[in-house]
């Protein structure tokens, strides 16, 4: 057995799901993808022939998302074309699973030098695009679950049983906004993040020929608790608005991965690895409650208490999801999501997984703590884990 170890991680900046100045959704999928395939693989100093293995996430493999979307952006650097490649569908746990696909794939030997990744494009191939029939999954007669494939009704169902109301969801969504302003000011994110040469795309969707650097997420705005209160709830009734939902956003992000001796081999220090990770089956009724069960799993099986993690990212798929999440588990909400999250920093699906731990390991050693619980609810009532050490 190898010991798997993290070695870097970057991401692009997040760009909003619409044609503005600075987005990235002039980009083709392939093209996103890449972007943090190169700047991982030239970080590292690293040949592209080096690299043995790639699994990549991505939820809507439709269109120029679909037919292996991982090794299609591969080939499209131009650079190699030995590196295998897989493209994963766990909803929004995608890239994160890619990631626990890696480590255990070092593990056990199969290769020494990998890299979990993930993208989505979301303003070019929209969701359920891949859904050319029916509600997208199969509900024989006798199904015996009450669910819906509708992602707000279920983050209502969540809010509902733990007794969140519009009042907190909205203070969750502006400290969320404030939290990602403050990291952008304070260039928290300054290493995690790359930056991107971005065609301009005009009103008509098209490129113009031009060009501009972005080097920031998109997704901040200024956000104000009285203009939350303003807000109409998506669903009649509920609590979640566009202010404390995630956003529809384009983004790749990508880890490097090594055995712990092939790092000692090339001089590369390790900088975490997993303690535990897990995807586990939640109730379809609550569907977006994952990260609740995803929680219970890692700590029973690590042994670990929830006091003895340091810091938390925990999807914001919507409020509720993290809300509900910390009444569980009686989390201090000043140790959950510090940077902010999806709701202001945006959720480009297939990516997120990727990005959560990239955000915790450059911000365990901003801070020099030891450990990080990341977590996210997936569609199909999954809830995805990891937990990690720096080392």
């Amino acid at each position: 057995m190898s010991d798997a170890v993290i070695i870097d991680a970057v991401r692009t900046p997040i760009g909003r799901g619409k044609p503005v100045l600075g987005a990235l959704n002039g980009f083709h999928a392939t093209e996103l993808l890449g972007l943090s395939l190169r700047e991982l693989v030239n970080r590292s100093d690293l040949d592209y022939a080096d690299i043995e293995y790639i699994a990549g996430g991505c939820v809507t493999q439709a269109g120029e998302q679909s037919s292996n979307v991982t090794r299609t952006a591969w080939l499209s650097l131009g650079e190699d074309f030995t590196v295998g490649a897989t493209t994963l569908d766990n909803q929004c746990g995608s890239a994160q699973t890619a990631n626990h696909m890696l480590s255990s794939m070092i593990s056990t030997g199969s290769f020494d030098i990998g890299i979990a990744c993930g993208v989505e494009s979301m303003s070019r191939v929209t969701m359920g695009a891949n859904v050319f029939n029916g509600p997208g999954y199969y509900q024989p007669e006798k199904w015996p679950w009450d669910t819906v494939p509708n992602q707000f009704i279920h983050a209502e169902r969540v809010a509902q049983r733990r007794g969140i109301t519009r009042a907190m969801t909205d203070a969750f969504g502006c400290e969320s906004q404030r939290r990602a302003r403050q990291a952008w000011e304070e260039g928290r994110f300054a290493r995690e993040v790359m930056l991107v040469e971005a065609p301009i795309v005009g009103e008509d969707g098209k490129p113009t020929g031009e060009t501009t650097n972005v080097g920031r997420d998109q997704g901040l705005r200024d956000t104000t608790i009285e203009g939350l209160a303003e807000l109409r709830p998506i669903m009649e009734g509920g609590v979640h608005t566009p202010g404390t939902s995630s956003q529809v956003s384009d983004g790749s992000a990508a880890v490097l991965w090594m055995s712990a001796s092939e790092a000692q081999r090339r001089g590369l220090r390790p900088r975490a690895r997993i303690v535990t990770d897990c995807v586990v089956g939640t109730d379809p009724y609550y569907l977006l409650d994952g990260p609740v069960d995803a929680t219970a799993r890692m700590l029973k099986r690590s042994g670990m208490h929830i006091s003895d993690i340091d810091l938390f990212e925990v999807n914001e798929a919507f409020a509720a999801v993290v809300l509900s999440w910390a009444r569980v588990y009686d989390v201090d909400l000043e140790k959950v999501n510090v940077n902010g999250g999806a709701i202001a920093l945006g959720h480009p699906v297939g990516a997120t997984g990727a990005r959560l731990i990239c955000t915790a390991l450059h911000e365990l050693e901003r801070t020099d703590k030891s450990t990080a619980l990341i977590a996210m609810c997936c569609g199909s009532a999954i809830g995805t884990g990891t937990i990690i050490e720096r080392l």
